[in-house]
């Protein structure tokens, strides 16, 4: 599963790239309007961050690292890089999709509502763009689905010793159920945002309980985490809170 989401990974970055390349956006402008926005827009922040480190994200990585056995303070600088390299990862990903994007709309080419996501490609590399678009799209998909099916059920294994038993059967249970309730539901591209909107406001949660627990000595023994991490990671919570509740108010206002 490792290698497997490794090699979809390099494939969707590099594709990407070349779409990005392609669509020639303005990056002296993306540059500037980065760190000075004409308009701050909560729901589509939430929207961003949910989906790129909220919901089952936030501890896939940490119950795949102790499936394969590595925990401990012994292992902290393994843990460390693993972290910090996913979450560069997930950025570039995005930053690169994201520039993409803004070299279509800066044409004036108009995205639409039913795939959005299709017509940037399609829009900067031709019919070949729009299957590129395919495979980018299953990779992050596939991926995403093993990741999330692993995490939820995984969450589960310590309640029934039929869970540890059966672990891989409900994960392939848990797929199956989603997909139903996918093609029942149908509306993707509203899922989709709706989906990062709700990551976003578990995101806060989580990341509290995460924080709390580093307060408690017969947990983590003796380690202390580092106190600029700390407060870092409790001005996150504020603002993604914040940012959460004033982003649902606008989504059902």
């Amino acid at each position: 599963m490792d290698a497997f989401a490794k090699v979809l990974g390099f494939v969707m970055i590099g594709l990407t790239l070349y779409v990005a390349f392609q669509a020639d956006p303005p990056l002296v402008e993306a540059a500037v309007k980065t760190f000075s926005p004409d308009h701050i827009d909560e729901l589509v922040i939430l929207t961003i961050v949910g989906g790129t480190v909220g919901g089952y994200i936030s501890f896939a990585g940490a119950h795949r690292l102790l499936e394969a056995g590595i925990s401990g303070k012994e292992n902290l600088q393994q843990v460390s890089k693993s972290s910090v390299s996913a979450i560069l990862i997930a950025t570039l990903m995005r930053t690169i999709l994201f520039i993409a994007a803004l070299g279509i709309v800066w044409k004036g080419i108009s995205l639409g509502n039913e795939n959005p996501a299709a017509v940037v490609f399609e829009s900067a590399a031709g019919r070949i763009g729009y299957k590129i678009f395919g495979l980018v799209l299953w990779s992050a998909a596939i991926t995403s689905v093993v990741g999330s099916a692993f995490t939820s059920v995984s969450f589960a294994k310590s309640i029934h010793p039929f869970i540890e038993k059966y672990f891989r059967h409900l994960i392939i249970v848990f797929i199956v159920f989603s997909t139903v309730v996918f093609i029942w539901i149908g509306e993707p591209v509203k899922l989709l945002v709706a989906a990062g909107a709700v990551n976003g406001l578990v995101l806060p949660f989580a990341l509290a309980i995460i924080l709390s627990s580093t307060f408690k000595k017969d947990l983590l023994k003796d380690y202390h985490h580092p106190i600029w991490l700390t407060i870092l990671g409790w001005i996150v919570v504020m603002v993604m809170a914040y940012m959460g509740v004033r982003g649902f108010v606008l989504w059902f206002s």
